[in-house]
């Protein structure tokens, strides 16, 4: 990278005509990109094929995964989620999509479908269901949202939308609400960043082929009903573990009503058809078993969020005394003590958390983190390398690797992991200082 190159880029601006040859392809994409709707036929804006459905899921779901505290170690819990999504899947509009489905360590309570299939389930959820047809209702609206292509749809619509405004269509990491500004300090992408938000005509389309899709694979239409009850009352009394589901999946009495007067005309056949309780409770019966530890994890984070801290901590500390050995607790704890600068505490748990999942990265970039606090910069950019080598993909990486080169007097190679930094964010508190350190070491005028 030459010091003339970094400068033309970083100071490169879009002229009017570039303006005006941008809009003028945004407009001619949107009047070539309908497409018809794999579900109901009728025409949708549609600027990405199935291909780029499947390309943006593989590059950002293991992201969000992570975000996630990473996939459960449960493997049983695992296999039994995704026996049941696949039973599902086979009965939807795009059978042939690359359809996974597993549980995510994540403590909130949500669920949440990529565009080429990934589908995850929270344990938090998870918790809140009564039986194998409530969570083969739940994946089936999800594998809704997917067949009827929502999250294509609305990010061809983001496209124009960008392209119209601002010349250039990016996708920048936004920070979950669960703590704060400590994920950005950490560079690490917030829960819910990358989930797509769904309108409530979204919906109700999910909840309708949810239901379709629910009895076309033989399950008993209260599963649904079950699933509608524990939204509609949950969305009366909402917490901070309930927050970013219904920011993502609007709820509504008028969502709810559609859904039972469906079950009670148009699927009355299928009532009284199996449940599966007895099965779904033995499958979860390890998860069930820490309730209580998720409970507390719970309260932490509505704790962290409101930057009482220390009772966040106390939280965190009854959860690991009833799951000790629980890799979210541990990273829920470490960050927890990282927004104390309790730097030594915070690094003992993060390294407790890799030892305990060494195939997640999270805690990796946690552990870095904290070695950069302790001004240990070599071993910091080992963690980050790792986390690289492993997640590769997260802007936020390549700005600490920066940092420790920085720390390390290595200029030359800092500058080149702030140049690639700034290729992707351009705003925020890292950002100046990449920016600041790229100009006063001459990289840019």
């Amino acid at each position: 990278m030459t010091k003339e190159t970094s400068t033309r880029i970083l100071a490169h601006e879009f002229n009017r005509r570039q303006f005006l040859y941008l809009s003028a392809l945004s407009v001619a994409g949107a009047m070539a990109g309908c497409a018809a709707n794999p579900v109901t036929g009728r025409s949708q804006l549609m600027l990405m094929s199935e291909d780029q459905e499947i390309d943006i899921d593989k590059k950002n779901a293991p992201h969000q995964f992570s975000s996630d505290y990473g996939i459960s170690q449960d493997k049983g819990l695992n296999r039994y989620l995704d026996e049941v999504g696949r039973k599902m899947a086979a009965n939807t509009h795009r059978p042939h999509m690359p359809y996974a489905f597993n549980c995510v360590n994540a403590t909130y309570v949500n669920a949440y479908a990529f565009p080429g299939g990934s589908i995850a389930a929270t344990r938090g959820i998870l918790l809140t269901l009564a039986n194998e047809g409530e969570l083969a209702a739940l994946l089936g609206h999800e594998l809704g949202h997917v067949n009827a292509r929502h999250t294509a749809e609305q990010m061809s619509k983001g496209m124009v939308t960008n392209a119209l405004v601002s010349g250039v269509a990016a996708m920048a990491g936004t920070q979950g609400k669960l703590y704060g500004d400590i994920a950005a300090k950490l560079g690490q992408i917030g829960a819910g960043a990358l989930l797509a938000t769904y309108s409530r005509e979204n919906e109700r389309e999910a909840d309708a082929l949810g239901l379709e899709y629910l009895v076309a694979t033989g399950y008993g239409a209260e599963g649904f009903v079950g699933l509608m009850e524990m939204l509609s009352a949950k969305s009366q009394h909402q917490s901070n573990a309930l927050e970013l589901l219904f920011a993502t999946h609007p709820m509504s009495q008028e969502r709810y009503d559609t859904a039972l007067e469906a079950v009670e005309t148009e699927y009355r056949q299928a009532k009284g058809r199996p449940l599966y309780r007895e099965r779904y409770m033995d499958r979860t019966a390890d998860l069930r078993a820490i309730a209580p530890a998720i409970e507390e994890m719970q309260k932490g984070e509505a704790a962290m969020a409101k930057e009482t801290y220390d009772q966040a901590e106390a939280h965190f500390r009854k959860a690991l005394k009833i799951a000790p050995q629980d890799y979210a607790g541990l990273a829920m704890m470490s960050k927890c003590l990282l927004a104390q600068k309790k730097n030594d505490e915070a690094g003992r748990y993060a390294d407790q958390a890799k030892q305990v999942n060494p195939g997640e990265a999270q805690a990796l970039h946690l552990s870095g983190f904290v070695k950069i606090r302790q001004k240990k910069f070599g071993a910091a950019l080992e963690n980050f390398n790792a986390y690289d080598r492993s997640l590769p993909g997260n802007p936020g990486t390549g700005f600490f690797q920066g940092l420790c080169l920085e720390g390390m007097g290595r200029k030359e190679a800092s500058a080149q992991h702030y140049y690639r930094y700034l290729q992707s964010v351009r705003q925020g508190a890292q950002a100046q200082h990449a920016y600041q350190r790229l100009k006063s070491w001459g990289f840019v005028k």
